[in-house]
């Protein structure tokens, strides 16, 4: 039995009573100093990890007033304070140990859009996708590209001057920065834009804060001009943050803008902003240049420019090798043809054209194309051959591809993995081959490995050496390299800087600087004297406070060593989250992540979860506890055993006893377990799979809810249950009894049995069970067009029409089915933590269906998520005895012959597909499967994107999860099922879709193999 974790790192007297203080001065958010939300935050996209003493999560402007005005309060003046927006920052921009204000949660609407004058007014916590895709029907979009767009927020931009793809076109965030809004720490609101000298005259003569900061930074640019001339670099990714060189923009205005974008916090609060919008190209196309070597591709970028394209970014081949090995390759796989000399790519330029008509991207791109084809035969230029992407919705693929690059560097095996310390270097564009060839040298001088990607056109190139940051002597050669390639960018005029700020990196600031470092720290303390925003990042407000160093911040490594490696390859499924926040996803027609989505809170993501599960295998550890062996010990334990310690531990958490367990199992509960995280996310991170294991220790010292016991079970005690379905529909029909279950089972809307006998109407429809002695009598025509259904619980009880008429259209199409006898899939068990019961009931399972498979004749599953289980859960239990269960479009898209010769039976039609989530992310190819099936019969199947419908199996069932679960149903399904243009056009694949949908909106939507059924003649 685990121990209670009845103590964790406690919160510092100091900031409870400034949290309870908040509270007392109508703090609307909420305020979280639990421990959950400290270790959730502790963590960002980079190698750090500090834990806040608490996390505030302001509702409105007013909140954030009334933070600053705390601050200042005598007792208060020790408090620090850093604003938080998606947390994806490569440089612990973000890590405090003092209060984390995360403006995400709740200051993320978009306020105003004026699509005349092109600009939009926005809430410091609007992701950028979630902006592009209010302001696309207009024609506009806003420009400055980022790999993590789909979860950056607008303030997290500005507050770090962000850049990225296509720069030298449209430059960086604070050029699209109309007007700011900001919370100075007096709590004074300020909203800043490009001034007038006599505005700034009036400004001067103020006598409170917003007077004394214009009155300090117009007498720095006025007394060091020509200092900051000589001294500031000329790149396109010119400093970020407090940048003297911009002081006053190239109309001569003053703009306090250029000093805020790019100060991560330091300064003030960012809470709005007024942005600029453009307009976007209607065209564009992707050339694809490939290289024999990477250098080569570097150099030749100088020459790519010359045929004047919008950007050029490049990745080598580290980066294209993990890309085909993620499901992001499915979408564009086409555009990158192998060489037909069979010579292996180094390394990929991606040459982006746009324009406002198909002839004048034609001409564009002609430009590249003969100049590419002209030295097609000199092998000097290092070029393979080239590709071309014609269209937008083509070019987005791909660079959908080269945003997962980030993240995609951390799926590696093994320890060591590329890790952001030095990743963010900015040189002249004619200087980046070189430099980085020394770059290069010095890594492997240190026999490291690493992967390189990044805007070429820029001079920005992304470098990831890879490391175990888990080993101290591995550790260290964070310091020695970001050492030698702070030189190296000196020598080359560049910057270390480029477009992710700096964050820890700030060490640095004061060489580059020089003597100009005392005008940095004078903003510094006009904005902050006391240095209680974000303090050590870019500048401190006086030359006896010291920034931080990069090797005296902690790490993650420092803490993660602390887990025994036993335990930590036991748990490996969360180990690796690298913080990249694929799954902070904002866009609500995407199935990663549902329970974020629908609650907005970090703990219920897959890194939230993952960040506290390594807290709390460290913690079982500390205690002497491996929670690999003690799941092991726990499987031989009577249940009857330890009940009584159980019943004494579960009294103990009704009287409010302390245990960081609960947090933990909080979050746990959250999940869906969709799967989703596990197939998109670029690290692969398995959250259903350790929440499983957690929930099988958790519940060795806690009584389980009786739900757990109703949903593992139900799948065993079906079969019986329905040779009298009156009575268990008698049972969950009444509404007394659906209060009932509410309220002491925990579930509500069960569902009902069908009562119709799958065994009486399959022998109506001549199909046989699919036995030994069945297979022998088929004949060899029969055998070689057989195929045998393999049951799930869910279909054959609860849905059994739909079986009925899977086996009625393969009989039409020609085929041969079988129906496997019935035995419980285990899935539920593994989803609620029975690891002992899953594995027994799986091992049963595999046993009857390898006997099956042994005929030769192919296993087939209707429900999705049932049957991907045999590639997932019960890969982990059976390793390579387990049976192949392919989906039943993976197989029937095979069949293409038989079903072409039946196409003119059925009636044409076009028709919708809402897939399953698990599908779609775990079986990508599948998806295509269904449009391949639907196009050799005749139909046309468009696939309509949508997140996750909210049921997930039992999820949606479950009374604590009803709110959640219709939440997130609302943010993309139902606008779908309730459009009037998809009526009678729509189509289901998972079983717990089609219950949401008729739960939510009374709808029916059948499955692909029913709507093919109808279409026939």
């Amino acid at each position: 039995m685990i121990p209670r974790i009845d103590q964790t790192s406690p919160v510092q007297t100091l900031y409870l009573s400034f949290i309870n203080a908040l509270r007392d001065a109508g703090f609307s958010g909420d305020l979280s100093p639990d421990y959950a939300n400290r270790t959730v935050l502790a963590t960002d996209n980079s190698i750090y990890q500090v834990l806040p003493q608490g996390v505030l999560y302001p509702r409105d402007t007013a909140d954030l007033v009334r933070i600053a005005k705390l601050s200042q309060e005598p007792q208060f003046q020790n408090i620090v304070l850093s604003p938080r927006g998606g947390g994806t920052g490569t440089n612990g921009q973000s890590l405090t140990d003092g209060l984390v204000v995360d403006t995400s949660k709740y200051m993320n609407q978009i306020l105003e859009i004026n699509v005349e004058e092109r600009w939009a007014r926005v809430q410091c916590g609007v992701v950028k996708d979630q902006l592009n895709a209010a302001i696309k029907p207009h024609g506009l979009f806003f420009a400055p590209e980022l790999s993590t767009s789909n979860r950056a927020t607008i303030g997290g931009m500005i507050n770090t001057d962000a850049s990225g793809q296509g720069s030298c076109r449209y430059g960086k965030t604070r050029d699209h920065v109309l007007d700011l809004t900001t919370v100075l720490l007096d709590g004074t609101e300020w909203t800043s834009s490009a001034i007038d000298e006599k505005t700034l005259e009036d400004l001067w003569r103020r006598e409170d804060r917003v007077g004394e900061v214009h009155r300090v930074i117009d007498a720095i640019q006025r007394e060091h001009h020509v200092l900051i001339e000589q001294k500031f670099p000329k790149l396109n990714r010119c400093l970020t943050g407090y940048d003297l060189a911009h002081i006053r923009d190239e109309q001569g205005r003053f703009n306090l803008n250029n000093i805020l974008c790019g100060s991560e916090g330091t300064l003030g609060f960012i809470t709005e902003a007024k942005i600029n919008l453009l307009p976007i190209p209607k065209c564009s196309a992707l050339i694809n240049v490939n290289y024999r070597d990477f250098n080569v591709a570097l150099r030749d970028a100088t020459q790519l420019m010359k045929a004047n394209p919008t950007s050029i970014e490049t990745v080598d081949s580290k980066v294209l090798n993990l890309a085909m090995n993620d499901i992001v390759w499915h979408s564009v796989s086409e555009f990158f043809p192998a060489p037909e000399n069979g010579e292996k790519i180094q390394g990929i330029n991606l040459v982006e054209y746009t324009a406002d008509s198909d002839d004048a991207l034609k001409a564009d791109v002609k430009k590249l194309t003969d100049l590419l084809d002209q030295a097609a035969q000199d092998n000097s230029t290092g070029r393979i051959s080239y590709s071309i992407a014609w269209g937008n919705d083509a070019v987005n693929k791909i660079w959908g591809m080269r945003k997962k690059a980030v993240g995609l560097l951390g799926n590696v095996e093994g320890e060591i993995r590329p890790v952001p310390f030095v990743e963010d270097t900015a040189v002249p564009p004619e200087n980046l081959a070189d430099f980085i060839f020394e770059f290069r040298a010095v890594l492997d001088e240190h026999k490291l490995t690493y992967g390189m990607f990044g805007h070429v056109d820029a001079g920005v190139l992304h470098v990831r050496p890879a490391l175990n940051m888990k080993d101290p002597a591995q550790e260290k050669m964070v310091r020695v390299i970001t050492d030698k390639v702070v030189a190296l960018t000196q020598k080359y005029n560049g910057l270390l800087w480029g477009e992710h700020g700096k964050g820890v990196r700030s060490e640095y600031a004061p060489a580059f600087f020089g003597e100009l470092y005392p005008q940095i720290q004078r903003i510094k303390a006009v904005f902050d004297p006391r240095n209680q925003l974000n303090p050590g990042k870019i500048a401190t407000p006086s030359a006896d406070i010291e920034l931080l160093k990069i090797d005296e911040v902690p790490t993650r490594g420092q803490i993660d060593r602390k887990i025994p490696v036993q335990v930590w390859e036991g748990y490996s499924e969360g180990m690796h989250c690298n913080g990249n926040g694929l799954c902070y996803n904002w866009n609500p027609n995407d199935a990663m992540c549902p329970s974020w989505k629908g609650t907005r809170e970090r703990k219920h993501s897959p890194k939230g979860r993952a960040s506290l599960m390594r807290e709390w295998l460290k913690q079982m550890s500390e205690r002497g506890v491996n929670a690999v062996e003690e799941s092991k010990k726990f499987k031989h334990t009577s249940f009857v055993f330890n009940l009584p310690a159980r019943v004494i531990n579960t009294f103990g958490k009704r009287k409010g006893e302390y245990d960081f367990s609960h947090e933990v199992h909080d979050s746990m509960m959250g999940c869906l377990a969709c799967k989703s995280c596990v197939g998109q996310c670029p690290i692969k991170v398995d959250v259903p799979e350790f929440r499983a294991k957690f929930l099988e220790l958790y519940y060795s010292r806690y009584l389980r809810p009786l739900k757990d016991y109703f949903i593992g079970g139900l799948e065993f005690m079906i079969p019986t249950l329905a040779k009298m379905p009156w009575a268990y529909n008698l049972m969950m029909k009444p509404q007394f009894m659906q209060r009932f279950m509410a309220r002491f089972i925990g579930m509500v809307d069960s569902p009902l049995l069908t009562g119709i006998n799958l065994h009486t109407a399959a022998q109506k429809l001549d199909v046989n069970y699919a036995t030994l002695e069945n297979i022998a009598q088929l004949s060899a025509s029969e055998k070689s067009r057989a195929v045998i259904l393999v049951q799930d619980a869910f279909t054959s009880y609860f849905e059994t029409p739909l079986v009925i008429d899977t086996l009625t259209l393969l009989k039409k199409l020609g085929f041969v089915p079988l129906i496997a006898p019935f035995k419980p899939n285990g899935k539920p068990l593994q989803v609620h933590g029975f690891l002992k019961a899953f594995a027994k009931a799986a091992d049963a399972n595999a046993t009857q269906l390898n006997g099956l498979a042994s005929s030769g004749i192919p296993l087939i599953g209707i429900e999705p998520a049932m049957t991907l289980a045999y590639r997932a859960e019960y890969k982990k239990v059976l390793g390579d005895n387990v049976p192949k269960v392919q989906l039943i479009q993976e197989w029937l898209a095979k069949q293409s012959e038989q079903l072409g010769e039946k196409i003119r039976e059925f009636k044409s039609a076009d028709f919708s597909l809402l897939a399953h989530c698990t599908e779609k992310t775990n079986a990508v190819s599948s998806i295509k499967d269904w449009q391949t099936i639907f196009n050799t019969l005749g139909q046309k199947l468009n696939v309509i994107e949508t997140g996750c419908c909210g049921m997930a199996g039992t999820y949606g069932h479950e009374t604590s999860n009803v709110e959640t679960s219709k939440k997130i149903y609302s943010l993309s399904w139902s606008q779908v099922v309730n459009n009037p243009a998809n009526a009678g056009k729509l189509t289901a694949t998972g079983y717990s879709c089609r219950s949401q949908v008729k739960r939510i909106d009374n709808t029916k939507l059948p499955h692909p193999v029913q709507i093919l059924l109808q279409q026939l003649l």
